[in-house]
């Protein structure tokens, strides 16, 4: 397997690096970065490669020592080494399973928040937080495309771009509506509150696909950035809001002060998602895509997070388990996803 062979991976690499001593190899900026971003990606795959035939030389000295001088206290040394190999060995596994057509592409998520009024909200920016953390365990640059704070507590929204090898692969197992059972920190009463917030995931398309959409089907609005940013962001109507009338699809981005730079993303948004939707609905034109796609089915959560009256993370799609809440609101989330993966 390809994924395994550092000797077939070094000729990879090879091949990849002779592009980059072509004359023409800069003509295209995007190519090239691609294949040097690749080249980055493999490279990485060789040094985990290596690094775990490493340690399992070291387990190797350790076992004979232990067994020629009858030592046992290097036992714990030995199965935490064994421990790391084990989860590494997995991970590249996991990685395998990363054959989508979008997998390897950077990934467009967006929070919205739903029914539980300020609960929701709420919840929603401790899953922001969770994402972020996981993407910064993942070695993943994360971007704020647009957010919607509200003035009490929470988001009511928020889309982030997540750069990285994989981010889309991994990160399409989390589409879908999440769920928090807890005690509510908005009622005084101090009763139970059960809230729920949507998770959108779409891949970041290459320049060369593009989606065939009408231009008088949308609508463009402008409108003044309500995140972080500075005095500038808030003083120009630098925001864009596009809406796909015939599906009443809305994608809005805020992030740059250019209105200019605005729309592009947010039309590379849609693009997105219009590609994600033709596919899933197997069909050849946008215009055969009708009904409206913003509304949220808060009867098919894929997850619940349970804070009281027990602590518990179930995922309803593989029947996964965790007992610390708290680790998972840390973006330990890997679990899931890897479960995940291995039925789809």
């Amino acid at each position: 397997m390809l994924l395994f062979d550092c000797d077939l991976l070094k000729q990879k690499v090879e091949e990849l690096d002779a592009k980059t001593l072509d004359a023409g190899f800069w003509d295209d900026p995007q190519q090239a970065q691609k294949i040097l971003q690749e080249t980055k990606g493999i490279k990485d795959k060789i040094s985990r490669i290596e690094n775990l035939h490493e340690k399992q030389e070291e387990i190797n000295i350790l076992l004979e020592m232990a067994i020629e001088e009858n030592d046992d206290s290097v036992e714990k040394e030995i199965q935490n080494n064994f421990q790391e190999i084990k989860a590494e060995l997995e991970a590249l596994r996991i990685e395998t399973l990363l054959s989508g057509k979008y997998d390897k592409n950077d990934a467009i998520l967006s929070i919205h928040s739903g029914a539980g009024g300020l609960d929701a909200q709420d919840w929603a920016e401790m899953l922001l937080r969770m994402y972020t953390r996981w993407c910064d365990k993942k070695g993943y640059r994360v971007k704020t495309l647009d957010i919607l704070p509200d003035t009490e507590a929470g988001i009511k929204n928020v889309t982030l771009l997540v750069e990285g090898e994989n981010a889309y692969g991994y990160l399409k197992s989390e589409k879908g509506v999440h769920r928090v059972v807890r005690i509510s920190p908005f009622d005084p009463s101090g009763k139970r509150h059960t809230s729920f917030v949507s998770i959108d995931i779409m891949p970041v398309l290459d320049e060369n696909i593009e989606a065939d959409i009408n231009p008088t089907d949308l609508r463009i609005d402008t409108y003044r950035a309500s995140g972080a940013g500075g005095q500038h962001i808030n003083k120009t109507e630098s925001a864009i809001r596009i809406t796909h009338i015939p599906t009443g699809l809305v994608v809005q981005c805020q992030n740059e002060r250019s209105q200019h730079s605005n729309k592009d993303t947010a039309m590379k948004m849609l693009q997105a998602k219009f590609v994600e939707l033709k596919e899933k609905e197997h069909k050849d034109k946008i215009e055969d895509l009708k009904g409206d796609y913003s509304q949220i089915a808060w009867g098919s959560q894929i997850r619940s997070y349970v804070f009281h009256p027990y602590n518990m993370v179930k995922d309803h799609r593989t029947n996964t388990e965790v007992g610390n809440v708290q680790s998972v609101m840390n973006g330990e989330i890997d679990i899931f996803i890897n479960d995940y993966l291995k039925i789809n």
